[in-house]
This record gives C-alpha cells, structure tokens and sequence, in this order.
C-alpha cells in the first residue's frame, strides 16, 4: 500500500490530506505536527479570533473526527527529527516512518532579535491567546510595522488598548507595499490612536519595556516582536535538498528530489506566469497549493499558476492585494478613488505600464478585473486607470 507523509500540520498540511483522498489516494497518509493541537488558519489569529468575535473552533481546518473519518494518520505533539531520501525515511520521535511520497509544508518561524527569548513572538494559539489578555491593561509595545504587528496594534486600539509600535523603515509596510501605499497605513494607525514610531532602532529589550539607540525608554505591560519570520527549511537543508529562501520547487511543487514536495510558506516557486520564483508567506498559497503538489504526488500533471494574493482587516480598512510588484520592480503606482477615504484601488504599473498588481481598499468586487489587466499584459492608460468613470475593460491605451 502506498503510504505518504506530509510534515506540517497547519493549514497547508491539512488542506494536502484533504486533497490526495478527494483526488482518489487510497492508501496511508500520515500527518505529523509538532503543536497538540489539530491543524488550525493563522489568520484569524491576529484578526477575528484576537478580537474575540470568532470561536476557536472556527479556525480549525477540519473538524477533528475528520481526520479518523478519513483515515489520515494525525500524529499530533510529533516532531520529525530528520528525512532520508536516499532510504524514503522520515524519523520521528525515533521512529522510522516510511514513505513513497513526502511533502514538507513545515510552514516559518518568527525572525528574533538579540535579547528577545523571553518575549512574545505571534505564531501560534498561545500567543494569540497571551497578547489577548492584556487587551484594555496598560500599554503594549510592538517591535515591527509589518502585516502581523499592525493587525495586532489594530486589534488592540479596539480593545482600548494603548499600542505603541516601533518600525524600523521610514513607513510601515514599505518593503511590501512601498512608500505610496505604506503611507496610508502610517496614517490609518496613527488616526486610531497608535504611537507609530517609524525610522527607529532597538538598543534593548526587556519584558516591562525597550529602549530605542537615541536612549529613549518606552515602558510597556507586553513587548512583542514581531519583525516578520523565516522559512523553516531546516529538515530540507539537512535532507540534502535545493534550498535558497525557502524550499526551491518547480511549478508543480516539486523539489530536488522527485519523490519530495513542498507548498506554503517555505516553496520557493517557479511561477509559470510571472517567469520568476515566487515565495509568499501568505493564507493563500498554503489554501491552494495543496491541490496541485496532491496532483503530483498521484503521478498527475499539474502547475501552480496563482498569482499571489494576500488580505487585511484593520479598523474599518478592508484590503485585498493580487498581484507581484516587489521593490524595484515597479515605476509607478495609480489611484482610482478617494484615497483618502481610504476607498480607492492602487495600481503598480511597470515602465511599460503594465499592470504588476492591484490593491482595493474598501472598495469591492473588482478582483476579476485587476486579475484580466494583470495577466492581459497590455499596456494601460495610467490617466483612464485613475478614472473611476472609465470601467477598468477600456483603461488600455490602444
């Protein structure tokens, strides 16, 4: 019978179980996760289940007789130790799990700082569930202006909590959305109360407080750091696999070594599309890549052509982003709408203005469109495309 072991029970890891029996696997499937509990969504994490709008339960992937259900082995509290293709081998807990096919979807890990061990990073329930306690109690310093920290900051001012957040560029979410779009966060935070502090450096850390580089001391009931995270690649480096930020794979996931897959956070992707590799740390890719690295684990023909995708809930800023235009890549970002109603739709236009990605803030329904001009590669008409009253089918300047 063939057995497969997917290593890594989040989102990614589940949704894979789930698609290798929707795709016809009969045989085992083993599912090993070092957390106790069952595979869970991290985004609400830092969202809905933060806030407390939304049970636990609600983040859950599968409920937890699925697994039983469906015969897929959920070894739960495991760590896997080590993987040796040579011998289709995965060690766990000292013993030796065999496979015919592995997929890694070991997911990342919080970057730290010097000094930091002690204090809270966000990854898991716990630290969702620790920085909630202190919601409406004193003051929380976040080190870092990045998706993580500024959806907790947001979460928190709405508890009626005192945030301050320390970011070390000149704006939050630059290396993400760049300085015309990371200024409307700056602004949206600092509107609801933040003490954003942006073009700072951390000296020292300590559980009741930091102290900045200039000398200034900020105190603090809870510091959390959260200046973005790594790739957990340490199994696949030490397994001897093609490693370089990330897991490198080719479009259908697939790994050095031909019996090895890996989606998620840690797959550094060809992308079919986009003619470059691609690694996101977002919701996304762990939701859908799944499905293709299944196909080919069955032996079937398949490519993950997606392009990438990420949201965001802050305070009444909705936002999803679709798209790849990393810095350096872009000439110019348009607006469509009231940017500053923070109801509008940015676009990042290459020098051959073509559309790299599209961003809509509290504006919805137009995902299908921004899509079409990405993937049309035609060339726009930057002044139509800021026109709200040109429909986004006729911005091209043919």
């Amino acid at each position: 019978m063939t057995t497969f072991v997917i290593i890594g029970a989040g989102l990614a890891g589940a949704k894979a179980a789930e698609a290798l029996r929707e795709q016809g696997h009969d045989g085992e499937i083993a599912l090993i996760g070092d957390e106790q509990l069952p595979p869970y969504e991290r985004p609400p994490l830092s969202k809905s289940y933060l806030a407390g709008t939304s049970a636990w339960e609600d983040a859950l992937v599968h409920p937890e007789a699925w697994y039983a259900e469906n015969q897929v082995d959920l070894r739960r509290g495991a760590r896997a130790d080590a993987v040796h293709p040579e011998r289709h081998v995965v060690v766990v807990g000292g013993e030796e799990l065999p496979y015919d096919k592995l997929l890694l979807a070991t997911g990342s890990t919080p970057r730290h700082l010097p000094g930091d061990d002690n204090l809270r990073h966000f990854r898991r329930r716990a630290d969702s569930d620790a920085i909630r306690s202190q919601f409406g109690a004193g003051r929380i310093v976040i080190v870092g202006g990045g998706w993580i920290g500024l959806e907790v900051a947001a979460t928190a001012r709405q508890a009626g909590t005192d945030v301050t957040v320390l970011e070390a560029a000149e704006l939050p979410l630059l290396a993400a959305l760049g300085p015309e779009m990371g200024q409307v966060f700056a602004e949206l935070h600092r509107d609801h109360g933040v003490d954003l502090r942006t073009g700072v450096s951390v000296d020292e850390l300590h559980a009741d407080g930091v102290r900045l580089a200039d000398g200034t001391a900020i105190d603090a009931d809870t510091v959390l750091i959260a200046i973005g995270a790594r790739p957990d690649t340490e199994l696949a480096e030490a397994a001897g696999l093609a490693v370089d930020n990330g897991v490198l794979v080719d479009a259908s996931l697939r790994t050095s070594d031909p019996d090895i897959y890996a989606v998620g956070d840690i797959a550094n992707a060809e992308h079919p599309f986009l003619k470059q590799r691609v690694r996101v740390e977002h919701w996304a890719n762990a939701l859908n890549q799944p499905a293709v690295a299944a196909a080919g684990m069955l032996g079937r023909s398949a490519q993950y052509d997606r392009l990438p995708y990420f949201y965001t809930d802050q305070y009444d800023l909705g936002m999803e982003y679709v798209g790849h235009a990393p810095s350096g890549s872009y000439a110019e970002v348009v607006v469509r709408g009231d940017r500053a109603g923070r109801e509008f739709v940015a676009f990042w236009l290459d020098a051959s203005r073509h559309v790299l990605a599209g961003m809509n803030v509290n504006v919805w329904d137009v995902g299908d469109p921004i899509k079409a001009l990405i993937t049309s590669r035609t060339r726009i008409d930057p002044k139509k495309l800021a026109d709200p009253d040109v429909p986004l089918d006729e911005v091209t300047s043919e």
